[in-house]
């Protein structure tokens, strides 16, 4: 896993949107609903913990033009950290 893209420190999201305890595809299915209610180059903070995710959610961005700005681990969760394109 060291090409884990860590997210910086400091970052001010928009919305921050829990699913933590849900399992794939769920995780992505709801960051799709949340990325849409927030403004272009806001950030989405999502807080999950399905570990599926951590290959979803980048590969998602990638493929629908949102910038992935990285994870960070936390105490039973993984962050993760989306700018709207």
């Amino acid at each position: 896993m060291s090409d884990v893209k860590v997210a910086p420190d400091g970052l001010e999201a928009a919305a921050v949107l829990d699913a933590k305890g849900l399992s794939c595809p769920m995780p992505l299915l709801r960051t799709k609903k949340e990325i849409g209610k927030i403004n272009s180059g806001e950030i989405l903070h999502v807080q999950g913990t399905d570990p599926g995710s951590r290959n979803d959610i980048p590969g998602w961005c990638e493929r629908s033009g949102h910038e992935y700005l990285g994870e960070k681990e936390e105490t039973g969760y993984i962050s993760f950290f989306i700018k709207k394109g």
